[in-house]
């Protein structure tokens, strides 16, 4: 438990600072929001000590103490990756595993609920201090926020055999899947000094940051330290291909053994110790490309450096785990995107068909489907034998039409995998499970070209539509609004049905239907037909489980 006490400091006017706070390193003190400053916000708080040098590709280790009182108003260094284009030149380190808190709590004693948000990016790139993830507009409504870094890429999951052989369980790989335990143990102990209750901690995350929730609700390592669980976009059924190029995808422990070998020798380490000594500039030289190795059903392919089934870290496959209820009984939330896993708004099918992509610019990110020539040869490769089937379903001769289907194809695809995983979780798991479709294309340049796209539901769940330049409107406001409080209640009792919103039904697995959230709120059916519904699962039963 936190030693010591937490002094009550008086701010402005305009609310009240926590600081300075005890945790188990050392004293901490907090700054107002900018955009709130009834909120208080902790930048850069170590939780782990710097995985460099001889710690590097390593467990990470307990925070190093430090004397008199660390000041926490600016974020720390983000972790290695590739930059994208217009990402914002933020520093970059290796020592980087650092965390944030906001909370509008003025004692421990107000315990509120915990929310923590493990961020996106393929396992690549991201960072916890993104703008997107301010967690001011959910503390203003009661929840104690934490954001964090992790390791990635091939600093985050490099394996070789000689990493297996000195680490005390035999296994390499998983290092950022550590790091998230980690700062979850670090939330565990500390965060009551913050006014968080650690017997109420949420697991939230968008993509990546989603599929690494469900890595942790299938890993005893994290066992206890998070009672809710939430993942935004992919939660997929273990016999739908399309788990494997997304990021719920994993290696297991031989792949990545082989490929961890042929990464280090192209880079001139065959020793561990050529490996430490190697920049991480140059570690990361070719690492953001797709692993072409994977059956995926499509030309879709994810990263290679992703988590691996290691047998201690994550021990069994989705298939394993699931049919065995060795994962954790806990509330769920989870959905999926319009447009996204290669759905995209009408309104870009001609642009997209003038660009003629044809192959997937990332690992994770599929291609979308706008001409007639990319669709059928697309449902061959997926369908086999069952194409004739498909294209009657889902029938196009013209390239719109084409597009139309496609996009029909891949929204039936992706809420029924959903529901068919809700529908294997709930056979072990008794705590109450709720699925959703967001459909709300935020405003600006994007609506017409990516409209509802992945990610897109994150300011609105977050309610800080403050942090991100876009003309939003007084019904995005409202929207936000609606989607902060049923996440804010999720987190608080798990069920995010409340007062004055609109009921969201739990899951029943004899009820096909998911809630939309978004443009509506309102249950609708997981699939545009019951004939295309009956026809997914025919589909997913002759498929090879994960």
């Amino acid at each position: 438990m936190v030693a010591g006490s937490l002094a009550l400091v008086a701010a402005s006017a305009a609310g009240v600072m926590l600081g300075p706070v005890r945790t188990q390193s050392g004293l901490v003190s907090g700054v107002s929001s900018r955009w709130i400053p009834s909120v208080t916000v902790f930048k850069g708080i170590p939780f782990a000590a710097p995985p460099v040098g001889n710690l590097r590709f390593r467990p990470p280790q307990p925070p190093l103490p430090w004397h008199g009182v660390l000041k926490a108003g600016r974020f720390g260094p983000i972790c290695p990756q590739h930059r994208w284009p217009g990402a914002p030149k933020t520093r970059m380190s290796e020592n980087c595993l650092f965390l944030n808190i906001w909370t509008a709590a003025r004692s421990p004693a107000a315990r509120r609920p915990v929310f923590v948000w493990i961020f996106g990016g393929g396992f690549q790139g991201g960072a916890g201090s993104d703008p997107q993830f301010d967690g001011a507009g959910l503390a203003r409504k009661g929840l104690v926020v934490v954001t964090f870094n992790y390791r990635l890429g091939p600093l985050g999951f490099l394996a070789t055999p000689a990493l297996s052989a000195e680490s005390s369980h035999h296994v390499s790989g998983n290092y950022g899947l550590l790091d998230m335990v980690a700062a979850l143990e670090w939330v565990h102990r500390n965060i009551a000094a913050f006014g968080g209750d650690p017997a109420r901690v949420t697991l939230a995350g968008q993509s990546s940051g989603g599929g690494s929730v469900g890595f942790l609700d299938m890993s005893p390592l994290a066992r206890g330290l998070f009672q809710r669980a939430i993942t935004e976009s992919h939660q997929r059924y273990p016999r739908d291909p399309e788990l494997r190029y997304l990021s719920t995808s994993y290696r297991t422990m031989n792949a990545a053994l082989r490929q961890g070998v042929a990464y280090a020798k192209a880079h001139g380490a065959t020793t561990l110790a050529q490996l430490r000594e190697t920049p991480w500039q140059q570690l990361l030289e070719g690492s953001n490309v797709p692993d072409e190795s994977v059956p995926t059903g499509s030309s879709s392919k994810p990263p290679v450096f992703r988590p691996v089934i290691d047998g201690w870290v994550i021990p069994k496959d989705y298939i394993q785990t699931y049919e065995a209820g060795l994962q954790t009984n806990l509330p769920y939330l989870v959905g999926n995107n319009r447009d996204e896993s290669g759905a995209v708004p009408e309104t870009a099918f001609a642009r997209l068909r003038a660009q003629a992509r044809t192959s997937a610019p990332r690992g994770g990110a599929p291609v979308p489907i706008v001409t007639l020539a990319q669709y059928l040869k697309a449902a061959k490769r997926k369908f086999g034998p069952m194409t004739a089937e498909f294209l009657k379903l889902y029938p196009a001769s013209t390239d719109e039409q084409a597009a139309f289907e496609n996009d029909a194809r891949v929204r039936d695809n992706s809420r029924i995998s959903t529901f068919l995983w809700a529908k294997l979780r709930s056979e072990h798991m008794s705590d109450p499970i709720f699925t959703y479709f967001w459909t709300h294309a935020p405003p600006g340049r994007s609506h017409d070209t990516r409209g509802a796209f992945h990610g897109s539901e994150i300011s609105y769940v977050f309610d800080n539509l403050y942090a991100t330049k876009r003309p939003w409107t007084a019904d995005d406001r409202r929207i936000a609004g609606i989607m902060s409080s049923y996440w804010v209640n999720f987190a608080a009792a798990g069920n995010p049905n409340g007062k004055g919103l609109p009921y969201w039904p739990p899951f029943d697995p004899d009820k096909p239907v998911v809630m939309e959230l978004g443009d509506h709120f309102e249950p609708i059916p997981v699939a545009s037909s019951r004939a295309r519904f009956e026809f997914w699962k025919r589909y997913f039963s002759t498929q090879t489980a994960w």
